[in-house]
């Protein structure tokens, strides 16, 4: 299986090719709206948490609405060149891609690693079919593009930025929290790059994690980020998905009440989501994983008839990976420093690990996480 990471060259190609949005009807005439046209189709499959997650499928929704030059609130495609299906449980993965694979689409897109064994197993059945899979590296199969993220870089400076607001807010030894979802190599990633990054501003920072083992379970969440922000855990950084929300919620709350706590979100700016007073809003940034890029590029590669089954990885080079800047308690300050670990990340001066294996080996770097490496 061929490997690739995106450069600077594809986001170039990727922008100019936004400029250019076209519907045109499934089966019917075309429709233009801009130069150009469209006539590839997509079925986006997601597990229960669905494109209302406002995270990951989200970002996966949002780039297939981009692709067709239409918005969240004005999908005037869907149904004719693009549509989703959720699958309430894990027993209909296979059924959802056995019927996307029967209706015909141009392209088959699933979310997550979960998906893995149903993929697997469907697009050996059907090599002709045009698949992508998010979140994955290790299908081998002609047919399915996997897109993987450096997620642990994008963490990097998301985890520096809460202990360098820490530091601002005079915060005298700052506890840092990290709530997973289900534990893998890819969770594993947010959790290990948001350690380092951390530590690369407070060597000697305590951190704690832990995981609900499950992405649609925001109430557990909420219940873990009451008792560590109680017991004096300063920030806490969720990447788990719908679950993750239970933590902006609670932060939500103790913010409202004065309390100087904070959230961090992930895959989608999420600032909305932590709105409590006005403009106010508990979450301080978020690690943006732009899954949007990569349906971006996979539904253009379908297009052009370059589409390869390979696996292409999207880091912050490539601009696939980042952080949000939308609330302005992360000052100029701060965001200047990031952006200078951004850059050296970049140059290849920083060098940010991303399994456990390795990042447990670094100095200081704490030894009773529960990540997993798989």
């Amino acid at each position: 299986m061929k490997k690739k990471v995106i450069g600077m060259s594809l986001v170039m190609l990727v922008l100019v090719t936004l400029l250019m949005t076209v519907s045109c009807r499934r089966g019917q005439g075309a429709q233009t709206v801009a130069p150009g046209s469209r006539t590839t189709t997509v079925r986006l499959l997601t597990d229960a948490t669905g494109i209302d997650d406002k995270s990951f499928n989200a970002a996966a929704w949002r780039g297939i609405l981009e692709f067709y030059g239409d918005t969240w609130t004005n999908a005037r495609q869907r149904g004719i060149l693009y549509d989703v299906v959720t699958a309430q449980t894990q027993d209909m993965y296979v059924p959802n891609l056995r019927q996307a694979t029967d209706e015909g689409y141009d392209l088959i897109v699933t979310t997550g690693f979960t998906w893995a064994d149903a993929l697997a197993q469907v697009a050996a059945d059907n090599p002709n079919q045009k698949y992508m899979i998010v979140d994955v590296d290790w299908l081998d199969a002609p047919n399915v593009m996997q897109a993987v993220y450096a997620e642990h870089e994008g963490s990097y400076l998301v985890g520096a930025a809460a202990a360098l607001k820490a530091i601002s807010d005079g915060i005298n030894n700052p506890r840092f929290g990290f709530i997973g979802g289900v534990p893998g190599a890819v969770i594993t990633k947010f959790e290990v790059g948001y350690v380092q990054g951390v530590l690369s501003v407070l060597p000697n920072a305590e951190i704690v994690d832990y995981y609900v083992n499950s992405w649609g379970e925001p109430a557990l969440a909420k219940t873990q980020a009451m008792n560590w922000y109680d017991s004096g855990v300063y920030i806490i950084y969720s990447a788990a998905g719908g679950s993750g929300n239970g933590t902006i919620a609670q932060a939500k709350e103790y913010r409202a009440a004065g309390r100087n706590v904070w959230a961090i979100g992930v895959d989608s700016d999420q600032h909305e989501e932590g709105l409590y007073s006005g403009s106010d809003s508990a979450v301080l940034t978020s690690m943006l994983k732009r899954v949007e890029t990569s349906l971006i590029y996979a539904l253009n590669a379908v297009e052009n008839n370059t589409f390869r089954g390979e696996v292409i990885t999207f880091d912050l080079r490539a601009d696939g990976v980042g952080y949000s800047e939308t609330n302005p308690e992360l000052n100029g300050a701060i965001k200047n420093e990031i952006e200078a670990l951004k850059r050296q990340i970049i140059d290849g001066d920083i060098r940010v690990f991303e399994t456990h294996a390795e990042a447990r080996r670094l100095m200081g770097f704490p030894q009773n996480l529960r990540a997993v490496d798989d």
